[in-house]
Parts: C-alpha cells; structure tokens; sequence
C-alpha cells in the first residue's frame, strides 16, 4: 500500500510510530531524515483528510427546518439540534 492509498487511521498510527522511533534519539543521522520524510507525507495525508471530512460535514449539518447550515468546526451541536 502506497502512502496515498493510507486511510487517516493508517497514516496516522504510522506517523505516532515514526514520532517515537524519532524521539528515542537512536537513530543514524540519514535514518531519522528518512523517518523525518515520511512523516512529512504521512502528515500531509492526515490533513488532506482532515479537510475533505470537515467539508463533507459542512455539507451534512442540517438546522432544524432542514435547511442546511454551514456551522464552524469549533462550534458545538446541543443534544436535541442546534442552538
């Protein structure tokens, strides 16, 4: 499986992964770079996903007359709807 076919959940395990392996400070100088590339990858990945899911939310949040209502990512929803 190639970096780009990684779901978020994958990419973002393996990224953890390399964070660790990083931060353990065990690693040859041309390890880590490579490790350090992959993880910028990886990390470009997890965003891109990121982004594509909050614009599908966007896209699903409904008020309560069912018209849809474009709600910042920072807001939160009450139990029963909207407030």
């Amino acid at each position: 499986m190639t970096a780009k076919e990684k779901s978020f959940d994958q990419a973002l395990s393996r990224l953890e992964v390399i964070v660790k392996e990083l931060e353990n400070g065990q690693l040859s100088l041309e390890s880590a770079l490579e490790l350090f590339a992959e993880g910028v990858t990886l990390s470009k990945i997890c965003t891109k996903k990121l982004e594509q899911a909050e614009k599908k939310i966007s896209r699903l949040i409904n008020d309560s007359q069912g018209q849809p209502v474009l709600i910042p990512m920072t807001d939160t929803l009450s139990v029963g709807g909207l407030d």
